[in-house]
């Protein structure tokens, strides 16, 4: 089962995920909770970016987060225990074989997830299985289709398709995000709906044009240039010139727009 993460493990691509975290806490999960005494599992937790704003935001409720990585794990952890949140309880486990009872966790979240996964849809029906009937999972995702930008750049452009290319070869999906209402439709859950969230920035929102334009997705676009030109899908100058532009989109006169899906099913009581 091909479950490559396509960013890699190291220091930077943490610092990249909270950086993240933190500048779309509101866009993403201001309708992020859950009820107190509830048990929520969070699948894929990576270094825990997403798992303090769940705790914070669900005080009440029983958190576990499993990822497949032991060094996630640990960082993971390491920033929850720094934050003093008590609520989150940690595991490793892979999603595809889950050690979990039947229908044992009342809500589950999955958040820049699925896009690494070749099988997406059986993670989500694997994630059912351990939901209580009448459940939700929420689960969101991005997708690198939806970007434009100003100036437009064509080279910025081919470099973008390069994480979306290396990221397809892995066995993953950085389209995914338009495709999140038809796989939980096909996994069978029921009263899917799905949001999508905007993340627009210009220079009247230095907090976005730093944090996410800069920090967020042209730090992690750059971060492909070596395995990008090594696979042989784009000409070193080119691929330069496009993270060039896409800086330029972080200058006062830039925009730039990337769209986020989230999306919320239920599990049918009839299972």
């Amino acid at each position: 089962m091909n479950h490559s993460y396509v960013h890699g493990y190291d220091f930077r691509e943490g610092i990249r995920l909270q950086d993240q975290a933190s500048t779309l806490d509101e866009l993403l999960h201001s309708d992020t909770a859950f009820p107190a005494g509830s048990r929520v599992l969070e699948a894929g937790c990576g270094v825990g970016a997403q798992t303090i704003i769940l705790a914070r935001n669900s005080p009440g409720a029983i958190i576990k987060s499993i990822d497949i990585s032991e060094s996630s794990l640990a960082a993971a952890k390491q920033k929850v225990t720094a934050e003093g949140l008590e609520n989150v309880h940690f595991q490793q486990a892979d999603i595809f074989n889950l050690k979990f009872e039947l229908e044992s966790f009342d809500h589950v979240f999955v958040c820049f997830v699925l896009e690494h996964l070749s099988q997406p849809r059986k993670a989500l029906e694997a994630l059912k299985k351990v939901l209580k009937p009448g459940g939700t999972i929420v689960s969101i995702e991005g997708d690198h289709g939806s970007t434009f930008f100003y100036p437009e750049s064509e080279a910025a452009q081919a470099a973008i398709r390069c994480q979306v290319e290396l990221q397809k070869r892995a066995g993953g999906n950085a389209l995914i995000g338009r495709q999140l209402y038809p796989l939980l439709r096909a996994a069978g859950f029921q009263e899917v709906t799905v949001s999508p969230r905007m993340v627009y920035v210009d220079s009247s929102r230095p907090q976005l044009v730093d944090g996410f334009t800069r920090r967020t997705f042209t730090a992690m676009i750059e971060g492909v240039r070596d395995s990008a030109i090594t696979a042989g899908i784009i000409d070193p100058q080119l691929f330069d010139t496009g993270i060039k532009d896409l800086c330029r989109t972080a200058e006062s006169d830039g925009v730039f727009c990337y769209t986020f899906f989230k999306a919320r099913g239920v599990k049918s009581t009839h299972e």
